[in-house]
């Protein structure tokens, strides 16, 4: 199977060719795979070099004049490093990008902490008016991709689209907005985000909980996460790709006016220096289907078998 970061440059490349707006901006990182689209579209693909701040900035400045630009590099240089420039030159513009990060979480080890992000999404949080899109298999990336860059999509659209290689076995339907319930149960409501889902389906097995996946994250939908607790139950574990805990707050205003509990899974705060594998850090930050459903039944307690 392909990865998400296999279908970016294709599927903007295809945009560049449909919609005059669409410009695509990068810092080195992704320049390969849009080779021949420069030759089609030279004004339209911009590489500043090693200078993510410019990154930022260029993709601003193109969309003060009405253009809708695509700003691509790993989630560390996207986010972290030119924070100002997003918080300032996008936000306080009142303008806005697509941005397109590489390497989540932890999808590099060998690049060391430095191309590590687990806290790109709760950044992003403290800043007004982001939409943030998580797919977890391809298919949903592509879809998603689309859905960011338009035709709905105007200059004061801010979007950040997260690709990762960690990725599950099929995609579902997704539609940029809201939560899908992939199982019905009785005893709690499990949010899997993103590439998680496959573990979270894995880890509660048999277990009589719902179980929603989420691959638009903010703004977070409120509606289904009400509806499901309807049914379920108000104790509500969250499972995300990135800094446990990110989504906690929009979960407790959510069900703010009912007696509730949420639990917040995601990778830890500590730094893991011995980089290892993607599949190590995993379980090392306990995201694996049996390390989640320890987590999980120890915190919703026993639940009848589901039928």
């Amino acid at each position: 199977m392909d990865t998400m970061r296999d279908r970016f440059a294709p599927v903007v490349s295809r945009l560049l060719d449909e919609d005059p707006r669409v410009a695509v901006v990068l810092a080195e990182i992704g320049k390969d795979g849009f080779e021949e689209t420069q030759h089609r579209h030279p004004d339209r693909v911009i590489n500043v070099g090693i200078r993510e701040q410019l990154l930022v900035g260029a993709g601003a400045g193109l969309a003060l004049t009405g253009m809708r630009p695509v700003v691509h590099t790993f989630a560390s240089f996207l986010v972290e490093r030119p924070f100002e420039q997003v918080k300032l030159d996008l936000g306080h513009q009142d303008v806005g990008a697509v941005l397109v990060s590489a390497a989540a979480s932890f999808d590099w080890p060998a690049g060391g902490f430095t191309h590590m992000a687990p806290g790109d999404v709760a950044l992003l949080d403290t800043l007004d008016g982001w939409t943030v899109h998580v797919p977890g298999h391809p298919d949903e990336a592509e879809t998603l991709l689309r859905h960011a860059v338009g035709p709905g999509g105007n200059k004061a659209d801010k979007v950040y689209v997260r690709l990762s290689v960690q990725a599950n076995e099929r995609g579902l339907t997704v539609d940029g907005a809201r939560f899908l319930t992939v199982r019905e149960g009785r005893g709690g409501v499990v949010v899997a985000v993103g590439p998680l889902l496959d573990a979270v389906l894995g880890a509660t097995e048999g277990l009589d909980v719902t179980v929603l996946y989420a691959t638009t994250v903010r703004p977070f939908d409120a509606a289904a996460l009400r509806r499901a607790t309807e049914a379920a139950g108000a104790d509500v574990v969250l499972v995300e790709p990135y800094l446990a805990g990110t989504s906690t707050a929009a979960a407790n205003d959510a069900l703010a006016d009912i007696p509730h509990r949420v639990l917040g899974l995601g990778v830890g705060r500590r730094e893991l220096r011995r980089y290892g594998t993607v599949e190590e850090h995993v379980s090392a930050h306990g995201l694996d289907a049996g390390s989640l459903r320890e987590r999980i039944t120890g915190f919703l307690g026993p639940t009848p078998a589901h039928v």
